[in-house]
């Protein structure tokens, strides 16, 4: 799948006519319009809005099999997504995000990080408005969220489909000097248990410890996530290998990369290596394993160059029952710089087949 055929604002031709929701380029600010006046411009087959739990405006998109999913408006935090899945013998739907609600604040779910090459984040205190919806009435519904980072315009794209959710990124430079990016879509993916959590399809890879860039919807804060794990004991790895050092390089050879353990790893080509004319790139996927649920899911990234792969070990407690991995795809060890009138696009997608 090209990322430039996957990447456009509104959904592709189908067979079905897709509508088209008139917006004005000064909407106002999505906390600042009732659920009713979103209703009433926007609203559409497959396309309700209300509010969260912390009186927050959501939108809720659902598509002809009954998969759906929940966006926060004001930060665009997607806070549920439960696909069509086969399970436990029947069809059923499964949640997939780990999403922990206070009574003033949501984390977890899959969420936009878009900071300066200084990690100073591009979207604190941003007002996002909704700039469009789109849908094909049955199998795809679209929601395009926008706001302004100075001189930067940010268009943040999630669309639901019968079998996957994808979530998009564009970022127009309106000023007249470059600025350099370093940005993440991180998703919380929940499992069942701690024990058989895996990941297949990075065997090959290199790898170095890093931790997660800072954002308001982490569960693990960057101190927590790089805290090391003591050894031994039942889940400590019984004597195992050491994470390495953080900058330290190593190489993925496991076909299936156990994360039952606290890990916090970005996948991708060494910056050294990237001066170099020809280079190996981070895989474009990797997929899920759960062998509780027996559930797996596609995790693919468009646009960026690394993959961040985390995993909470004990600290899973603190958030609930279920364990977790954050992961998705990010631009962090190398900035991407976005020259004067450019854009810099990028997107992850999961999606399954557990039909």
């Amino acid at each position: 799948m090209a990322a430039a055929s996957f990447l456009p604002l509104h959904l592709p031709a189908s067979p079905r006519q897709a509508t088209r929701a008139a917006a004005s380029s000064t909407a106002p600010a999505a906390t600042a319009q009732t659920s009713s006046q979103l209703e009433e411009t926007f609203g559409r087959k497959g396309l309700k809005f209300g509010t969260d739990s912390t009186g927050a405006p959501t939108a809720e998109l659902s598509v002809r099999n009954g998969s759906s999913l929940q966006l926060r408006l004001n930060d665009g935090l997607v806070t549920s997504y439960r696909p069509k899945v086969y399970w436990k013998d029947e069809l059923s739907y499964r949640e997939v995000l780990h999403t922990v609600a206070g009574a003033d604040a949501v984390r977890g779910g899959v969420g936009l990080v878009l900071n300066d090459a200084s990690s100073t984040s591009l979207l604190a205190g941003s007002e996002w408005s909704v700039a469009d919806a789109d849908s094909d009435s049955y199998d795809a519904v679209q929601v395009e969220l926008a706001c302004s980072a100075g001189k930067l315009e940010v268009s943040y794209v999630v669309t639901l489909y019968a079998l996957s959710m994808a979530t998009a990124v564009i970022v127009k430079n309106g000023g007249s000097k470059p600025v350099e990016l370093t940005s993440a879509v991180l998703s919380h993916i929940k499992f069942d248990t701690r024990r058989g959590t895996a990941v297949e399809g990075l065997r090959g890879c290199p790898y170095c410890t890093h931790p997660p860039p800072a954002s308001g919807f982490a569960l693990l804060t960057p101190a927590e996530a790089m805290k090391r794990e003591e050894s031994g004991g039942w889940f400590g790895g019984g004597g195992g290998e050491e994470e390495p050092r953080q900058g330290a390089w190593t190489v993925e050879e496991n076909q299936y990369t156990i994360l039952k353990k606290k890990v916090s790893r970005v996948y991708a080509a060494p910056p050294e290596e990237r001066k170099k004319r020809i280079y190996s790139t981070a895989p474009s996927k990797f997929i899920t394993i759960d062998q509780s649920s027996g559930l797996g899911f596609r995790v693919v990234k468009m646009g960026f160059e690394d993959m961040y792969l985390s995993s909470p070990g004990g600290m899973y407690e603190k958030f609930g029952n279920d364990y977790f991995l954050c992961t998705g795809p990010a631009s962090m060890l190398v900035p991407v710089v976005v020259g004067p009138g450019e854009e810099w696009r990028g997107a992850q997608v999961i999606e399954h087949d557990n039909l």
